[in-house]
């Protein structure tokens, strides 16, 4: 089973997703015969780099609306994370253009490192309030999964990966995912959205069993 993922690593529900996906997996019977691939989505990509200002502010003047209602909505997203055990701090978040970390996450791929890079990133972003559009953060969160110095230089300092990640942004548009975290298992069963993790595992035993029927003589 095959189960490939779009999200963006500043998207509050695709850190939900994942966890609430990986809570499925684990307690998924055939999970050792399910391969993930993550894919690439911008939320943004027109994204300042370097941005300036804060999330609430970025929030407000994105769906324009008073600072204080995008606190509001941030409070609910982060008392829904803190639910699953994610504690995501707002306030230190720092809107960030995220091509760069997705081309760094397509560099893990290489070495079957994706799955790690995404929680990195994730977890500097939302809990950490770290700067994951900054070339020296990436670095540093490259390494600590085992990615070598000189190699997320040479993707940083070029266009390595551009064309990967427009690629899955490109293949999004034409399956009409307009949002994430989205989730398609064997290129035909789409699972839109944060599900919870009991919805993930019907899900995935109800497409293995679909898929694995007896066929009919």
């Amino acid at each position: 089973m095959r189960v490939d993922i779009w999200s963006d690593v500043v998207c509050p529900f695709c850190y939900i997703g994942k966890r609430q996906f990986e809570t499925a997996l684990a307690q998924f019977e055939h999970k050792n015969e399910v391969e993930i691939v993550w894919h690439s989505f911008q939320l943004d990509p027109t994204t300042p780099k370097p941005t300036t200002g804060n999330l609430y502010d970025m929030l407000a003047n994105k769906y324009n609306i008073t600072r204080e209602r995008a606190e509001l909505m941030s409070k609910g997203v982060v008392e829904m994370a803190a639910l699953i055990g994610l504690y995501y701090d707002m306030d230190a978040a720092k809107p960030a253009n995220t091509l760069d970390a997705h081309r760094i996450i397509k560099l893990a791929t290489k070495y079957g490192l994706a799955n790690a890079a995404k929680e990195l990133f994730f977890a500097a972003y939302f809990i950490e309030g770290k700067d994951i559009a900054d070339a020296e953060t990436i670095k540093q969160l490259g390494i600590e999964i085992g990615l070598n110095a000189n190699e997320i230089d040479a993707v940083l300092t070029s266009d390595d990966y551009t064309d990967q990640v427009i690629a899955d942004q490109d293949l999004a548009k034409q399956m009409n995912i307009t949002g994430v975290p989205f989730f398609v298992v064997n290129n035909k069963y789409g699972i839109s959205g944060a599900q919870g993790g009991q919805t993930f595992l019907k899900s995935l035993q109800a497409i293995w069993d679909e898929e694995h029927k007896p066929s009919v003589e």
